[in-house]
């Protein structure tokens, strides 16, 4: 019941956002309007004795005697050898128009055979883009998103304690070189790709402003044209069309994942006519041998007789069944929850009819 309840949801999920609107700022990217990628190398210290080993990151000790010298600390030649320190990469994303003086979240991951980075602190860290310019610099507590405990004979860890955030850790000291004022044209990149998508976009700005201000180039691309949309800046044409509403159009797509047993469709899926006939064989074979002992005070040899066990056990599963013409996914896998079909079976089903050709659909397995 519970399978036929959820197949029924999404068939009505699926509907409903097919036909609902959505505003243009969440359909595509506007050219310009982006996040840069940053990274660094660091140190993490204060960890309780779950560090990098640094005879096994050699790499620890060069940062960490980098960082002394930088602050007049003379360590040539000297050894080193705590647990409380890790080599870690320093990943985090400059989002568009980001000003000098504010900050952005970082991820921080070990890079060494450290254990845990729980209640480490990551000592300030440069953060480059691909240019190889600095564009922030980081530093801060990490929260760490797992846990990790041993003992003499055992140990025991929950998520990965080796990785962790710094919710606002980095402060920006640079700002990328664009200037998005002086644009006389702006093209709205579609995230899905479609004709019929970008063609509504184009049609909906258009008739906001009564005149051709908008135009479709492909179908991922719409350009738009500030000039002719009479506006102060680019800026606020953006902020004049980017709250549109306009129905997207899909293909239809069938996902399913085969480890979870999970299947997603959508509304428009549909199935030719075709039969479908499905059971399950399974072939049992246990080996259970015999040691057979000789007589007391006899000359005989312990010897092993093999005994084996075969069965065959076959499900009847589903018999032969027609499904006709024009019948949609949705109410396919109504029927199949209805008869009690496992939901890997489900999948195996489906594959089949796709590979007949009656599945119009795109068919993506994970």
């Amino acid at each position: 019941m519970n399978r036929i309840l959820v197949a029924i949801f999404l068939t009505l999920f699926t509907t409903m956002a097919s036909a609902s609107q959505v505003r243009i700022k969440d359909l595509v990217e506007f050219d310009g309007v982006r996040g840069n990628d940053l990274v660094g190398y660091g140190l993490v210290v204060g960890l309780n004795g779950t560090g990098d080993g640094i005879r096994n990151a050699p790499f620890t000790e060069e940062i960490m005697t980098s960082i002394l010298e930088r602050l007049g600390v003379n360590v040539t030649g000297e050894q080193f050898g705590p647990k409380n320190v890790a080599a870690v990469f320093v990943t985090a994303t400059l989002p568009a128009f980001a000003r000098a003086g504010g900050t952005i979240d970082v991820t921080v991951s070990a890079i060494g055979d450290a254990k845990s980075l729980l209640g480490g602190t990551l000592i300030m860290t440069p953060l480059n883009a691909a240019d190889g310019q600095i564009y922030a610099v980081a530093q801060g507590t990490i929260i760490a998103g797992g846990i990790a405990a041993e003992g003499d004979g055992a140990s025991v860890v929950r998520g990965v304690p080796t990785a962790g955030v710094i919710p606002s850790g980095a402060r920006v000291e640079r700002e990328i070189d664009f200037d998005f004022s002086q644009l006389n044209s702006i093209r709205l990149a579609l995230r899905n790709p479609d004709f019929t998508t970008a063609g509504r976009i184009e049609n909906v700005i258009n008739q906001k402003y009564g005149r051709a201000v908008s135009q479709m180039l492909d179908a991922g691309t719409v350009l738009l044209d500030i000039a002719s949309m009479r506006a102060p800046s680019p800026a606020h044409a953006v902020g004049q069309i980017e709250n549109l509403p306009v129905r997207p159009e899909n293909k239809a797509r069938v996902v399913v994942d085969q480890s979870s047993g999970t299947i997603v469709m959508g509304a428009d899926v549909r199935i030719s006519r075709v039969a479908v006939s499905q059971g399950n064989l399974t072939l049992r074979i246990e080996e259970e041998p015999i040691v057979v002992q000789p007589n007391p005070f006899s000359q005989g040899e312990t010897v092993v007789v093999p005994r084996t066990t075969a069965q065959i056990e076959e499900d009847p599963g589903i018999g032969l069944a027609e499904i006709p013409d024009g019948t949609t996914l949705s109410e396919v896998i109504a029927g199949l929850n209805a008869l009690g079909v496992a939901p890997r079976d489900m999948i195996d089903i489906l594959k089949s009819i796709k590979a007949s050709g009656a599945l119009h659909a795109e068919f993506l397995v994970r």
